[in-house]
């Protein structure tokens, strides 16, 4: 399988795993807890396939960086959490950071 959907899989897994973290309240709802460990279970371990294929670096920050990108967006639209032009700007050179890290660099494996 593409390296690169396995790393797909592992950052929707961990992005679901912090959602789910969110709405647990403090692991005291128990099918959002669930889904923590099974979401960040998940994500280890297609985090640990994509190694397999990619440079640490690449997988880590890519992995990292869009689930940052992934969850400040969800943040806003599931949960009212306030975003500013600083945020925006943040959130653009996390973006700009793992296009060169994946397509201008020769960091990773084109």
């Amino acid at each position: 399988m593409n390296p690169y959907v396995v790393l797909g899989t592992a950052i929707l897994a961990e992005v679901i795993g912090t959602t789910s973290l969110k709405l647990s309240q403090g692991f005291s709802r128990p099918l959002p807890s669930l889904g923590v460990l099974v979401g960040y279970g998940a994500a280890f371990y297609f985090l640990s396939l994509a190694l397999e294929d990619l440079p640490v670096g690449v997988v880590y920050g890519t992995w990292a960086a869009l689930g940052i990108v992934a969850i400040a967006a969800i943040g806003v639209v599931a949960f009212d959490e306030p975003v500013d032009l600083a945020g925006v700007v943040g959130i653009g050179l996390i973006i700009s950071g793992v296009y060169c890290l994946n397509v201008v660099s020769g960091m990773s494996t084109h």
